[in-house]
């Protein structure tokens, strides 16, 4: 019997596979949030230590989200009762309240389609995958975590500034940048271009490739 081809994954600056899915919030799909930045990450399970540190640390900078007009929606394989419980449970002990939605993908749809299901770490367990999808619907990063380590929430945060200043900007981010920090102008295309770039003012040059700038205000 032929084998079932496997369906291609997400690739970058590919347009982001839409789905519908039950949540915490009811029926939503992808393409409800167009317009808005989205933040799609999954977790390996419920009612687990290193999982409810990250829900914790993304309930606590919702508001800094929001701000961005990024949308956070939270996936994982366990039921949407499941969910319920632990989301509670996670306000009365954590002070914090989970205002995303969070998918209960019990059929795996979701997971599959993304390739959050990685049989190596877990065979029945979502690894912690991130996918931040821009306001026109492409995938514009993909993070993988193992199992055993939680996600650096400020790292998430700084990708989806970074790429937020790129479009608004058509500038690059270097190495270890932080917002608000000199920005890279893109290097010229043409002699000619390299020629007036060394001659460009309000750009700080370490040679004509190499420019940066700091960045226009919010």
């Amino acid at each position: 019997m032929e084998a079932t081809a496997a369906p291609a994954l997400p690739r970058l600056n590919e347009p982001a596979p839409d789905f519908k899915a039950v949540s915490t919030q009811g029926e939503l799909s992808l393409s409800q949030f167009k317009g808005k930045w989205v933040v799609l990450f999954s977790h390996p399970a419920d009612f687990t230590p290193v999982c409810t540190t990250e829900f914790v640390e993304f309930a606590r900078r919702h508001a800094e989200f929001e701000a961005r007009n990024v949308q956070l929606v939270g996936l994982s394989i366990d039921s949407i009762y499941a969910h319920i419980a632990w989301i509670r449970n996670i306000e009365e002990n954590f002070g914090v309240k989970i205002r995303f939605p969070v998918i209960a993908d019990l059929d795996m749809k979701v997971a599959q389609t993304y390739g959050m299901i990685h049989p190596g770490a877990a065979s029945t367990a979502t690894v912690r995958c991130v996918f931040v999808i821009d306001d026109k619907g492409i995938v514009r990063t993909m993070i993988y975590y193992p199992l055993t380590n939680g996600r650096n929430i400020d790292e998430i945060m700084r990708i989806v500034t970074a790429l937020q200043t790129h479009e608004e900007q058509k500038v690059a981010t270097p190495a270890n940048w932080q917002p608000g920090e000199k920005v890279i102008v893109p290097a010229p295309l043409t002699q000619e271009g390299a020629e007036k770039r060394m001659q460009e003012e309000g750009v700080e040059r370490k040679d004509w490739y190499f420019s940066k700038k700091d960045p226009k205000a919010a």
